[in-house]
């Protein structure tokens, strides 16, 4: 399947490009811009459009303002590191559809760029009207949508305006499809997915997809203590993990269908028990028949690392959604850091397409200080899951040519 891209839109001189971006960063309690990762993703796109002598009007959510003007959701606090970011002067606008956004833009020359007041001050957005849709691209002549991580909603912006105007994937949302259709869609096999997570009840789409896609299913973190269960680990118990007893059923009926699909399976050889739920607390690796009843079951231990390697190094591709244990506790960090590098050193040796995504997943990957060595790390929450568990994405399916 292809996409419209910004080159299908053809010249750009002189017209008004609205730029939907994820400008959804974190903020400090000085409503000061912590993390610039997003910015910095979509700004290959804005510069571009600007080049091309369009005049951009940046769209975007930000926080959880509920249909409500305030002060502290309001995107003014991310202009100024927009601005650094781009190395060009933004023009904030205080609202994002209307009189104040049209005299904005009439005063506008080729090559600058507006930021136009949070999208969600408005009901419209997250219900999708269709009305606000078009008094949004009411001053754009063509649209390019850079939002992948919101791609899996349907809301005004981005579902219902791109059928308003001539629209395109900007650079960042036509690198995240590319890389994911590689990794998931049309992967080089074999192919393996490494999943973790808490609980297995929150990942169910997402496993019942990928053992009918994947040669080789990697399972872990709390998640892992269920399947452990369920073929039959009489150590594992709700006292010393995260063991879901009414999922045992469910994780032998996904076993079931990955042995009929051909998916190999990776389960936790040993594990990690440590007698608190903290840092640096005493600790020791356990195999399957000596797991004590005591203590809490925190990361997988060196045999298991082992086995993941091995079977890694068979493989062409790996999509990774879930650290292998506490990674946020020390040393409980230890299983992925080690998968994490040998991944990282693989992808460097040109043997191993590497694909993550998710919120613990990136934090875990900079914390094995492996994050830009991965062969594309995707910074969507949602819709990266979604993706994963088969799922069409709305603003993604709107920019089929």
């Amino acid at each position: 399947m292809t996409y419209r891209t910004i080159e299908d839109l053809g010249d750009l001189s002189g017209k008004v490009a609205m730029l939907r971006a994820d400008l959804n960063v974190p903020m400090n309690d000085k409503l000061e811009v912590t993390n610039t990762a997003r910015i910095d993703r979509t700004v290959p796109t804005i510069k571009l459009l600007m080049e091309k002598g369009a005049k951009v009007a940046v769209i975007s959510h930000f926080g959880r303002p509920e249909g409500k003007g305030d002060m502290k959701n309001s995107l003014i606090h991310v202009a100024p590191a927009l601005e650094k970011a781009l190395g060009h002067k933004v023009v904030f606008v205080k609202d994002c559809i209307g009189d104040e956004v049209q005299n904005a833009v009439k005063n506008m020359k080729p090559g600058e760029v507006l930021l136009l007041e949070n999208l969600r001050f408005y009901d419209e957005e997250k219900k999708g009207d269709e009305a606000f849709a078009k008094e949004l691209v009411k001053v754009a002549n063509v649209y390019v949508s850079d939002a992948f991580s919101t791609a899996h909603r349907a809301h005004a912006s981005m579902v219902a305006a791109p059928k308003n105007l001539p629209s395109a994937m900007g650079l960042l949302m036509a690198e995240e499809v590319d890389a994911l259709t590689k990794g998931l869609n049309n992967p080089k096999r074999p192919l393996m997915a490494i999943v973790g997570g808490s609980k297995v009840s929150t990942k169910l789409d997402l496993l019942n997809n990928l053992v009918k896609k994947v040669d080789k299913l990697v399972i872990s973190g709390g998640m892992a203590h269920t399947f452990l269960k369920a073929v039959g680990c009489e150590g594992i118990n709700e006292e010393n993990s995260l063991l879901q007893t009414d999922m045992v059923d469910t994780a032998r009926r996904i076993l079931q269908t990955a042995k009929d699909s051909n998916c190999e399976v990776i389960l936790p050889l040993d594990l990690v028990s440590s007698k608190e739920f903290a840092a640096y607390c005493e600790n020791k690796t356990v195999d399957l028949t000596q797991i004590p009843y005591g203590g809490h079951l925190l990361d997988v231990g060196s045999k298991t690392v082992q086995a993941i390697k091995e079977k890694m190094a068979e493989c062409q591709t790996l999509v990774w959604n879930g650290p292998l244990g506490a990674f946020e506790l020390k040393p409980f960090d230890k299983a992925t850091n080690e998968v994490a590098r040998f991944a990282a050193d693989l992808t460097a040796q040109g043997k191993l397409i590497s694909v993550a995504g998710g919120g613990d997943t990136v934090s875990a990957l900079e914390n094995a200080g492996v994050a830009d060595k991965m062969s594309y790390i995707s910074t969507a929450g949602g819709a990266f899951l979604e993706w994963m568990e088969g799922k069409a994405l709305p603003g993604v399916e709107v920019m089929k040519k």
